[in-house]
């Protein structure tokens, strides 16, 4: 499975223009860390996005895409409205991107 972490937005946000995102392939990571990845991926996928989307001046936006098997899944959310079930994927992809 390859993880696509792109930011947008926020304070830094010119700075951030010119980064390109961060990708994650779980094959360089330990059998449970992928695993756990996968889970954390599915529990976001299944959570769906925030009931209320919120607005926040200089909030930071992320978009995970995930490519698995031929198949390709993007999540998009904000720091003003994301789910539980995103902060914790986004938190452990963050983790395994440092």
């Amino acid at each position: 499975m390859k993880v696509t972490l792109a930011t947008h937005g926020g304070l830094a946000a010119a700075a951030n223009l010119r980064l390109p995102p961060k990708v994650l392939d779980t094959d360089t990571l330990p059998e449970n860390a992928a695993s756990e990845l996968a889970r954390l991926v599915e529990a976001a996928v299944a959570t769906g996005e925030p009931d209320q989307p919120g607005r926040a001046r200089d909030a930071m936006s992320y978009t995970i895409s995930v490519e698995d098997g031929g198949r390709s899944t993007v999540l998009k959310q904000s720091d003003a409205a994301m789910t539980p079930a995103f902060a914790a994927l986004l938190t452990r992809l963050q983790e395994y991107l440092e």
